[in-house]
């Protein structure tokens, strides 16, 4: 059972900044959306999040229908951070000054290394904006980066950090309708979309700071961009806190009727009229790690059937594609294709779940 201190950071905790917490517990990918107006409002808080609660480096690709495969990758490294160079010897200074005839191609530079390395590197966390509308080679690109964790250009192979975390970040009507191709979308462990109704705790933290600042001073202050933010000394999250839930996950028991309970919502999901595909194997899977997961989250060292309903939500919001009215199977058997259509129309991957959950009975 985690310490209560950690159970009240949880509890404190947005729904970006608990989506971002489980991807990291689980070391798998997330995809998040929102309203396309609340897009880039959605992009800052999730850069604010990475930096202050988890003190993670991270980088934004705004991807559209040009984007290509060398652009993408050029995007997703960053920079090293500059090292101090060392400053010149009052000694070294007076020695030069003597020797007015030494050439200037002969003076030594100790701030360079003799053998540099890398000057760029993955980020721990690569939120890539509106990656739905990237190529599909360009996401085929991104699902190996997953997959094995490296990425090559020309020149060197670049291997993602211990916590890696890549977030497709998109612009939806509902969270049924933020996906990406069809393998990488399998692929991400949950999805989340936000509300912008609910806020951006971080980003209006800082916008207040700057406002008090500008009024202070008297003087027109431009926001603050999310990346000239600096990385606090002591982030809420730290990388022992999240092995630490890790841990506990793992040790979580699951009793043989909660099983059962979640592989019967499985296979009505799977046996559901609306259903085309998107009920997988890798979805299985992640449903009973996430169920897992949100048990040392809420101070349990049990899986309940409510956090399988919890988890059904998230991991199977992007995947289920609801079938065309002339795909419907009752069509084999003679249903008017109006009628099939009246019943299908308006019907999404969330009205699919919570049917779903209604009609299987959960154990007592």
């Amino acid at each position: 059972m985690a310490d209560g201190s950690l159970i009240g950071k949880v509890q404190d905790l947005s729904d970006l900044e608990l989506a971002l917490l489980i991807s990291l517990v689980s070391q798998e990918h997330c995809l998040i959306s929102t309203a396309p107006d609340a897009l880039n409002d959605l992009v800052e808080e999730l850069q604010l999040t990475a930096t202050k609660t988890f003190g993670l480096s991270h980088v934004v690709i705004d991807c559209d229908a040009n984007t290509t495969l060398s652009s993408f990758t050029s995007a997703l490294l960053v920079p090293k951070p500059q090292s101090p160079t060392r400053a010149p010897s009052p000694f070294s200074t007076r020695t030069e000054s003597y020797f007015v005839s030494r050439p200037k191609s002969q003076s030594y530079h100790p701030s360079k290394p003799l053998f540099p390395g890398p000057s760029v590197y993955i980020p721990n966390v690569v939120f890539a904006k509106n990656f739905d509308q990237a190529p599909h080679a360009v996401q085929i690109q991104a699902l190996e980066l997953l997959r094995s964790r490296r990425i090559y250009t020309r020149t060197s192979v670049h291997t993602a950090p211990k916590q890696f975390l890549f977030v497709p970040v998109l612009g939806a009507e509902s969270g049924g309708q933020a996906r990406v191709t069809k393998h990488l979308n399998d692929f991400l462990f949950v999805a989340h979309w936000h509300d912008p109704d609910d806020g951006y705790i971080n980003l209006e933290e800082a916008d207040g700071g700057v406002d008090a600042e500008t009024a202070s001073t008297g003087s027109v202050v431009k926001k603050a961009s999310p990346l000239d933010t600096p990385a606090p000394s002591e982030v809420l999250f730290s990388e022992k806190d999240i092995s630490q839930i890790a841990h506990l996950s793992r040790e979580v028991d699951v009793d043989v009727e909660v099983t059962r309970y979640l592989m019967n919502v499985v296979s009505f999901l799977r046996l559901h009229r609306a259903v085309a595909e998107g009920v997988t194997p890798t979805a299985t899977k992640h449903l009973e790690q996430l169920a897992r997961c949100l048990a040392p989250l809420h101070d349990l060292t049990f899986v309940t059937p409510g956090l399988v309903d919890l988890a059904v939500r998230k991991v199977y919001l992007h995947r289920i594609s609801i079938v065309t009215p002339e795909k419907e199977r009752s069509m084999q058997w003679g249903s008017r294709l109006s009628a099939v259509a009246a019943v299908l129309e308006d019907v999404g991957p969330e009205d699919v779940i919570e049917d779903v959950l209604e009609m299987v009975t959960a154990p007592l």
